[in-house]
């Protein structure tokens, strides 16, 4: 395993993800893929922020600049909605993605759960409808390696059930979940079950989020309201009620070898100059500690 940051939490305090890198001691970053398929440079190049990795010439200019900085991409995050009205688009979207990804050497992409028609389909429907979507996209890649997590993201994506269901319906060992450590419970699950549905999914992780969240001791391990005061009570990650050294472990365990990457949202409720020290830099810090326990078997 090793550690990894989002571009966009990164980009909250440094101008560009090849300095925030550097002084994060990292060389491992998940990037935003939008729908024309382009990326956050890791620095400008000739005026241009961002490439077009779809494009083959773009992709190995890409590959590169991540050579030439020693720098990883550890997945490509994706806003999926597969309750879009032209769910066509929506799929092909992430057919382009796996092609893109595979250009740049990405192993992995995050599928997100969330779809906007959750309110008005029952259940049944919102499974048979993201199954189907992933099958046909899978169908689309069939020699492909790279493989694609569903983030426990939102109302549905952190109810196991739904998961679960996804899971079986579609039948791939290259689907499985982008697991967020602190998604479940900031749903409201207690911290106990919060554990259990973690270990329960460990072996389908494919990539992960990394955040924590601190409770008062009483409202820690009792069923609250998603979101309950989560503007609040998001903190860095060493000071939350999720013991990451702990999640890590079962990862290891599980035979996860891949990155954990911060997604540390207390930094949007944080003062501009407190995003780097103690935010980000402790973030990098204690997650490098905690890995190194769990590879030395700690």
């Amino acid at each position: 395993m090793y550690v990894s940051i989002r571009d966009d939490v990164l980009l909250w305090a440094w101008p560009t993800i090849e300095e925030g890198l550097r002084d994060l001691g990292l060389n491992a970053v998940e990037l935003n893929l939008d729908r024309e398929c382009t990326v956050h440079l890791l620095s400008p190049v000739g005026g241009e922020a961002r490439a077009d990795i779809f494009n083959p010439a773009q992709a190995e200019a890409y590959r590169a600049q991540l050579e030439a900085r020693n720098v990883r991409i550890a997945a490509l995050m994706m806003a999926t909605n597969f309750s879009n009205p032209d769910v066509d688009q929506e799929i092909q979207w992430v057919i382009n993605a796996v092609r893109a990804a595979e250009l740049i050497d990405v192993e992995a992409l995050r599928i997100d759960a969330i779809m906007h028609k959750e309110a008005e389909w029952p259940l049944e429907k919102r499974i048979s409808v993201f199954a189907d979507c992933m099958k046909k996209v899978l169908d689309a890649t069939p020699n492909s390696k790279v493989e694609m997590g569903i983030e426990n993201h939102g109302i549905q994506g952190n109810t196991p059930e739904f998961l679960d269901s996804v899971l079986g319906s579609v039948g791939s060992d290259r689907l499985g979940i982008t697991m967020d450590t602190g998604n479940f419970y900031w749903a409201g699950h207690p911290i106990s079950k919060v554990y259990e549905i973690l270990e329960h999914f460990a072996s389908r992780t494919k990539h992960t989020h990394c955040k924590n969240i601190r409770f008062p001791e009483e409202m820690r391990d009792i069923k609250r309201e998603p979101g309950w005061e989560y503007d609040k009570r998001a903190c860095l990650l060493r000071d939350g009620d999720i013991d990451h050294q702990r999640v890590a472990t079962l990862l290891k365990k599980a035979g996860y070898k891949r990155d954990l990457c911060i997604e540390d949202e207390s930094f949007c409720w944080m003062k501009d100059e407190h995003r780097k020290q103690p935010g980000m830099i402790d973030d990098a810090r204690y997650m490098k500690e905690i890995l190194a326990k769990v590879e030395a078997g700690g």
